[in-house]
């Protein structure tokens, strides 16, 4: 994972000042570390029976299918409203000022179906607890949840409790 760490590139200051954004560009440019991210993000969840991986727009469109593909898995895409042509579900989270609202297909997650859910970047926990939500109110049996990069100091962790989450790279603070 230190090949990993090394090629994600933090920018201060974007996108305002006081934030260290991390951009994964690098990591998505070099074939060998996208591979290696893809199998990392999938291999703790190899013979846990994952039939659908759900990814939220749009990083979670990068990593997601790369990872469905490891596991044998199908694909689900969670976007913003009114992206999805069919009946949608919604959950709706809260932002550090406001809230946002995530959708699914009504019919995109059988019950009891193992899902694993994948994102780049773990923060606050705000998106991935809205894919959580969707889940739940499909009935699926959530797996766990998997990211590149967990911002630890934000707390998303915690918001995902009791869920296994695993993180590839994990930042304790905002100056690392």
């Amino acid at each position: 994972m230190d090949k990993l760490r090394q090629a994600i590139a933090a920018v201060p200051g974007f996108p305002k000042p006081g934030i260290v954004f991390r951009d994964i560009t690098p990591v998505l440019a070099d074939a060998a570390l996208l591979r290696q991210a893809v199998e990392a993000l999938a291999a703790p969840f190899r013979g846990q029976g994952v039939q659908l991986v759900v990814g939220a727009e749009a990083r979670g469109f990068i990593f997601g299918p790369a990872v469905a593909l490891e596991l044998g898995a199908g694909f689900v895409p969670v976007r913003k409203p009114g992206k999805l042509p069919r009946e949608t579900q919604q959950a709706t989270y809260k932002l550090e000022y406001g809230t946002d609202t995530l959708e699914m297909h009504c019919d995109a997650i059988a019950p009891g179906t193992r899902v694993l859910l994948v994102d780049d970047l773990l923060a606050t926990g705000g998106t991935m607890e809205a894919c959580c939500t969707l889940a739940d109110a499909a009935e699926a049996v959530v797996v766990g949840c998997a990211f590149l990069i967990e911002l630890a100091f934000l707390g998303g962790r915690e918001r995902l409790a009791p869920r296994q989450v695993v993180s590839l790279v994990t930042y304790a603070s905002e100056d690392e």
